[in-house]
């Protein structure tokens, strides 16, 4: 890409490229666009990106991002809070929400276990997991992860956790393809999935 004719314009362009999937020549347009702005319309905008990364929580019981302490899902008395859906992260828990066949909790792992990425069990939030089937009333435990190799090592993993707490566990059925990561499964194959959910036996 060619010089740009301003050091302001050139900064903008590549804290904007910085963002996942933006690359110089779309980020360039972003920054020309907002050239094109009021600067009222700009404050609003830095100001929503500045307040969400300030004030956005993790809630305290799943992991899910919340205003608050406990996010709208585990505060309703409308959800089912006896089961709870284990998912790798935060895009997840829309994804399954977004197919309106789910009305339990969830927990956010905040991801799987990848020994490739240096990632083990001890990188994420299994202990608090453990915690809330012990310490509530949790009578069924859904493993949503990947249909990879890395989501059914974790799905074992958990499984052997917590099998000895004497709870439910089962898995999402297999109408998602292997391989394939929740939030690009279409709302229809993923709710069905939630809802023909099978017990989980281990490895096989």
């Amino acid at each position: 890409m060619y010089t740009l004719p301003s050091k302001l314009l050139e900064n903008a362009v590549n804290e904007l490229a910085r963002l996942p999937g933006i690359g110089r020549k779309t980020a360039l347009r972003m920054a020309l666009y907002f050239l094109k702005l009021t600067p009222e319309e700009v404050d609003a905008f830095g100001s929503a990106v500045i307040s969400m990364r300030r004030e956005v929580v993790y809630c305290r019981q799943c992991g899910n991002i919340s205003d608050s302490d406990f996010c709208p899902i585990c505060a309703s008395p409308r959800r089912d809070h006896s089961v709870v859906c284990v998912v790798e992260d935060i895009r997840d828990v829309m994804a399954i929400e977004n197919t309106g066949q789910y009305s339990g909790d969830y927990h956010v792992l905040g991801g799987i276990i990848s020994p490739i990425e240096g990632i083990g069990p001890q990188d994420l939030n299994i202990p608090s997991l453990l915690t809330r089937i012990a310490t509530t009333e949790v009578r069924e435990i859904i493993l949503a992860l990947p249909t990879t190799i890395e989501g059914d090592t974790t799905n074992f993993y958990l499984f052997r956790k917590i099998q000895p707490l004497n709870v439910k566990v089962t898995r999402i059925a297999r109408g998602v393809s292997v391989g394939d990561e929740l939030e690009h499964t279409d709302e229809v194959t993923l709710g069905r999935s939630i809802l023909h959910r099978t017990l989980y036996e281990g490895m096989k």
